[in-house]
């Protein structure tokens, strides 16, 4: 378990916002009655950057950013099962480059839907419970990550079907996991967290063979030797209660816990020993009033800044690459008073979009 040295004080932002860039809400539109859970820009093709995506109970709902403030919806799939309630979702495309979303949920199966045909592509099933987040490979985006609250990850190949590797077992999460995020260059490397408290920090190297054999394989799915990687190359106890978002900003890992903070770290891995090492915590971002789980940050494109909701219907926007932390704004509306469980940054972060408990969509957008 990686120790956090001594005498490394880590350096906390202040909640006295910059005004560095001032943000006007521009829309906000009732989806429906249902809490919506995930909110996401696609940033995977540069011809659907102005596109986002909801889910809330049974529904996935696309929409897109126009001038002025306005969105206009295109599409929407409604899964067959009544009961169902997607948490998350995430954008990929197939190999083709034909735009694809992925969600997930209560149920645990994953469905791939095609936009371009508005169908369901693809079903999931292998996930002992429910979903909590999905995440794309950047580098390889047929590749996806499953985080669930059965305790494990699952790697996903979305273009045959496979579930290739599963993260769990002797070295895996005690509890549910919350959170999972590839890592940006390092094609190996996923970061995973959850209500164990913990981020573990786990490589695909020595399994890279059988990835690779994922996208050739040409008998049934379900025929597949799906591998188990047991041990994580490290495990980190960064904060002292549940961890429900973590995401990669380079080397570095940011990760979100329900104590109204985002802190950034460097895992400092033993190659001796895996699973080792220690941690330094460099910065703090403050988030007053977001001490519920299953909220979750997002950035922009180039990771200049986050975005994250609380409790109280409020967003705070954080600049990254600043020492100290620097607050860019606050945003809050007197009508916006439910949790915001998740915001979606555009391409260059100048539309930032919150996804409401009340079912609600809120757009703001940088003054210029």
């Amino acid at each position: 378990m990686a120790k956090i040295p001594l005498g490394c004080e880590p350096v906390v932002g202040s909640l006295t916002a910059s005004k560095k860039r001032e943000y006007r809400l521009t829309n906000r539109l009732q989806e429906g009655k249902r809490p919506l859970y995930a909110i996401a820009f696609n940033f995977i093709d540069s011809r659907y950057f102005d596109v986002f995506a909801t889910v809330g109970g049974n529904r996935i709902t696309i929409y897109r950013c126009k001038e002025g403030g306005l969105v206009s919806i295109l599409q929407a799939y409604v899964d067959e099962d009544k009961e169902e309630s997607f948490y998350t979702l995430c954008w990929t495309c197939k190999l083709d480059g034909s735009p694809l979303l992925v969600a997930g949920g209560m149920n645990g199966v994953i469905r791939v839907i095609a936009i371009n045909y508005e169908n369901v592509y693809k079903s999931f099933v292998g996930h002992g419970d429910s979903v909590n987040e999905i995440r794309t490979q950047p580098l390889k985006p047929s590749l996806i990550a499953s985080a669930s609250k059965d305790e494990s990850v699952r790697l996903w190949n979305i273009e045959t079907g496979i579930c290739v590797l599963i993260f769990a077992g002797a070295g895996g999460h005690r509890n549910e996991v919350l959170s999972v995020d590839f890592h940006p260059s390092d094609i190996y490397r996923i970061a995973s967290c959850g209500m164990d408290n913990t981020v573990k920090i786990w490589s695909m190297k020595d399994f890279w063979p059988h990835v690779e054999k994922s996208f050739t394989w040409t008998d049934l799915p379900s025929k597949f030797p799906t591998k188990y990687v047991q041990f994580p190359v490290f495990i980190a106890s960064v904060h002292s209660n549940y961890v429900d978002c973590n995401r990669w900003l380079g080397d570095f890992v940011l990760s979100k816990s329900v104590d109204n903070e985002i802190v950034l770290w460097e895992p400092k891995t033993k190659e001796q020993s895996p699973g080792e090492g220690t941690v330094d915590i460099l910065q703090k971002y403050p988030v007053p009033d977001c001490d519920i789980w299953f909220i979750k940050f997002s950035c922009d494109f180039h990771y200049n800044s986050a975005a994250i909701g609380n409790r109280e219907g409020k967003i705070f926007v954080w600049e990254l690459q600043s020492s100290p932390p620097v607050l860019i704004a606050r945003l809050s509306h007197v009508h916006s008073k439910s949790p915001i469980r998740q915001t979606a940054m555009s391409f260059d972060g100048s539309t930032i979009l919150g996804c409401s408990e009340e079912g609600m969509i809120w757009r703001w957008d940088a003054v210029q």
